[in-house]
């Protein structure tokens, strides 16, 4: 497999961005990492080996971004206004910088990009997918928090709601729906098992807006056997992108 590290200057983010990549060909998937935020997260966790198969035939090709979720959602002790800002820089170095990259690498500047995360990865794919839908065409999500309030000890703002799924998409209406509805899809995944907690419940209740919404989705439910853990993300994320791509 042909695996490749790039530091790539942001303008955005005012120094260079890690960026792993995995794969020669193949339909291409941005990969959010976890609260641990790091770009080599997927390979370290075996996630890369679980979906050789896939890589290896050309199907997909992964792209694997760090995260600055330290300054942002994991960041205690700053203000809200300052987490808030530091995570609309990432949307813009994702949106403005990586996904006309690995488009141009891809040879195709209109390409259509997925999301995949899981934990704090799962809640980034999702919230990419449905605020820029005409870019991130699909969303692959596993074990994601959706009210974002959670990491914010309750505290919200404007900037918050629009960062917040469970918030926003339930009071969607008009233009900004009709976007999301004509341009994404989103695929929900979660166990109800150990350390699901949380998780399990807002998965659900995104969903169900999500349906209630006509936004395409597919809520995938695992059972009371599956953890919050790398061994069933393995086995989630080769399922459904096999289905997609395979």
């Amino acid at each position: 497999m042909k695996k490749s590290h790039e530091m790539i200057g942001s303008h955005v983010m005012g120094r260079a961005m890690h960026v792993w990549c995995y794969g020669s060909w193949g339909m291409p998937v941005v990969v959010f990492p976890s609260a641990a935020g790091f770009a080599h997260e997927w390979d370290s966790q075996g996630m890369i080996d679980a979906l050789a198969p896939l890589i290896n035939s050309g199907k997909i090709k992964l792209y694997c971004p760090e995260s600055n979720v330290s300054q942002s959602w994991t960041n205690k002790n700053a203000s809200l206004e300052h987490r808030m800002a530091e995570h609309a820089r990432y949307e813009k170095f994702i949106i403005s910088e990586l996904a006309p990259l690995i488009q141009h690498d891809c040879g195709d500047n209109n390409l259509p990009l997925t999301a995949a995360g899981c934990s704090l990865g799962g809640f980034y794919s999702a919230n990419f997918a449905l605020k820029f839908p005409e870019v991130f065409r699909h969303a692959i999500c596993m074990s994601g928090r959706y009210l974002t309030t959670d990491f914010t000890d309750g505290q919200s703002n404007t900037d918050l709601y629009f960062n917040n799924p469970i918030a926003f998409v339930a009071n969607l209406s008009g233009e900004p729906l009709e976007r999301i509805a004509n341009n994404t899809h989103l695929t929900l995944i979660c166990g109800k098992g150990a350390y699901e907690e949380g998780c399990i419940e807002e998965t659900i209740q995104l969903g169900t807006l999500l349906k209630g919404k006509g936004i395409p989705s597919t809520i995938d439910i695992w059972g009371f056997d599956s953890k919050h853990d790398w061994d069933w993300w393995k086995r989630q994320a080769y399922m459904h992108l096999k289905a997609r791509f395979g």
